[in-house]
């Protein structure tokens, strides 16, 4: 029999002690469980950015795998936790919008509201329901705990949805918003380039970078160029450099395309 699978997406870093806190209660309650790091290195409080690594990932993950997911600035609040059932996979959340990204490819087939008290801790810290909510749900559903078991049911057409999946139409094109600058300095757009869309132009930080290329070798060291990404979205680039240094812009910043559908 297979381990179960927990992957693990916070904004926590790694220098604290908090990811590790939520692995410890984890492996109490499932002791078998595989714990695997998405990232935690999203930006703190940066729930659309976490909502584009976490979709990036989660298709390449066996079936039945629990996705964690704690980017919360709403920890404490009246925001619900939630776990979500669809065809392939769990996902325990916040119910703020960070899972919709990855729901929009593995729609929720099924949801509830965290409140079943046996399934959390002991005592909940306010300020840390990542150990004290939502590890414990994620270990508890590993190890075979039914969804509906966890608290009250709710309408998946219910669930908060992020306004950043669809860029903004405008006259001659569309108007997106950066979700992502990597390691490397490249920028990830909220858009997907459609097969048969074609002359298309990008723009971005006052400069004009031209149609789609192929790949980084299309242009020479140090030009910018724009490219459709290993996840479909289009993605802006300095050959051997960072586009998010030489355009000045980081995410949540816009970048214009010109093209027709």
């Amino acid at each position: 029999m297979s381990r179960p699978v927990i992957t693990l997406t916070t904004d926590f870093g790694q220098a604290d002690g908090y990811v590790g806190a939520m692995k410890g209660v984890i492996l109490s309650l499932c002791p078998d469980a595989a714990l695997v790091d998405i990232s935690h290195e999203i930006r703190p409080q940066a729930v659309e950015q976490a909502a584009y690594v976490l979709s990036t990932a989660v298709a390449y993950y066996p079936p039945g795998t629990v996705h964690l997911v704690v980017v919360d600035p709403g920890v404490g609040s009246e925001r619900r936790p939630l776990a979500v059932q669809t065809e392939r996979a769990m996902y325990v959340s916040p119910d703020n919008g960070v899972i919709s990204l990855a729901l929009a490819q593995d729609p929720a087939r099924q949801a509830v509201r965290l409140a079943e008290q046996r399934y959390r801790l002991p005592s909940v810290s306010a300020t840390f329901h990542g150990r004290d909510i939502f590890a414990p749900a994620a270990a508890h559903l590993a190890c075979g705990a039914s969804l509906i078991e966890m608290g009250e049911a709710l309408p998946v057409s219910a669930l908060v949805e992020l306004s950043i999946s669809t860029p903004e139409p405008q006259p001659g094109g569309w108007r997106c918003v950066i979700l992502h600058v990597d390691r490397f300095g490249n920028l990830i757009t909220n858009f997907q380039i459609l097969p048969h869309q074609r002359g298309i132009e990008v723009s971005a930080g006052g400069r004009r970078i031209g149609p789609i290329s192929h790949t980084f070798s299309d242009v020479a060291p140090g030009e910018l160029l724009a490219y459709v990404g290993s996840s479909g979205y289009l993605e802006l680039a300095a050959r051997e450099g960072s586009a998010a240094e030489t355009l000045s812009l980081d995410v949540g910043d816009m970048v214009q395309i010109e093209g027709t559908l």
